[in-house]
């Protein structure tokens, strides 16, 4: 259930996200999933960039008190990686990437309109 804690740490996320130069933040809440409450979506720059923030990220994370289920220690080198904190999953993703799935086209049906925030 997408309730007050969970969007404060979406938020936190996506704030972390931006202040490490990722573009297009994107919080989708997620109503008629079982498995998860909401996605971030954020655009990286480069490989290189995407190592960097999540190498970065787990402070986040542990700060906010989210486990990351199936911890990878090596980023993707095809410029997506997700990170699965149960409530949250986190999807960060090159730009050739994120417009060719399209997360926010695919899911948008499983959330409300006005949930929808790009930070």
């Amino acid at each position: 259930m997408y309730n007050e804690k969970t969007k404060a740490n979406a938020e936190a996320i996506a704030a972390f996200l931006e202040e490490h130069s990722c573009k297009d933040v994107t919080i989708l809440p997620l109503e008629d999933c079982s498995w998860t409450d909401c996605f971030v979506i954020a655009t990286v720059n480069s490989v290189g960039h995407l190592k960097g923030v999540v190498h970065q990220i787990w402070d986040c994370l542990n700060s906010l008190s989210l486990s990351v289920r199936d911890r990878h220690k090596n980023p993707s080198e095809d410029g997506w990686t997700l990170i699965d904190t149960g409530d949250i999953v986190i999807h960060l993703m090159s730009a050739e990437l994120r417009d060719f799935y399209s997360l926010e086209k695919l899911w948008k049906a499983s959330a409300p309109e006005e949930d929808v925030a790009v930070k």
